[in-house]
């Protein structure tokens, strides 16, 4: 009987665990909706020394990339950005319009545990948000219970996303030597 129970217990940890990790949408997929389905061409956007420690700060950690790349109509981009959440790199995309953040998605979550962000819940508290002082967040993000690395990624990811948009626009307006 024990071993039945243990047997039925070790299966259901299993089922669990495969259950969090998933392919939400496929980052072609998000990018043909942000756009209607008619995406601008993708553009790149060089991590450069003038941004680099800026770019490492939000993130906690060193960004090895050189670049980045992103799709852009008038003042509306979308980035597909990834990080790691406890072991395993979590796939967003992120739409910023006019500086404020549009719809963050998340589209591949490869994480045992704390799937809970991909919900609508939990993502949608990141709708119109914008940075303020030290590249933080205008609000609050509420989290989630057994998923906080989950949530801490996340929150970095639409920092530096919103940082990102905020450096392409002077890019675009022929100041990309001034870091915003």
């Amino acid at each position: 009987m024990n071993r039945l129970l243990t047997l039925l217990l070790l299966m259901l940890v299993s089922v669990t665990s495969v259950i969090a990790r998933g392919t939400y949408q496929a980052p072609s997929d998000f990018i043909n909706d942000a756009f209607d389905g008619s995406p601008p061409r993708v553009q790149t956007l060089w991590i450069t020394k003038n941004i680099r420690h800026e770019v490492e700060e939000i993130l906690g950690h060193e960004f090895r990339g050189m670049r980045t790349r992103y799709w852009a109509q008038g003042q509306r981009r979308a980035w597909i950005l990834e990080e790691i959440g406890k072991e395993k790199p979590i796939t967003t995309g992120i739409i910023v319009n006019e500086g404020k953040i549009e719809q963050l998605r998340v589209l591949i979550f490869r994480e045992e545990r704390g799937s809970e962000v991909h919900y609508p819940f939990f993502s949608q508290q990141f709708d119109g948000a914008t940075l303020i002082d030290e590249h933080q967040l205008d609000r609050h993000i509420d989290g989630i219970s057994g998923a906080t690395l989950s949530v801490r990624a996340l929150k970095k990811l639409s920092r530096l996303a919103l940082f990102l948009d905020q450096y392409a626009h002077f890019q675009h307006a022929g100041t990309a030597d001034v870091t915003p």
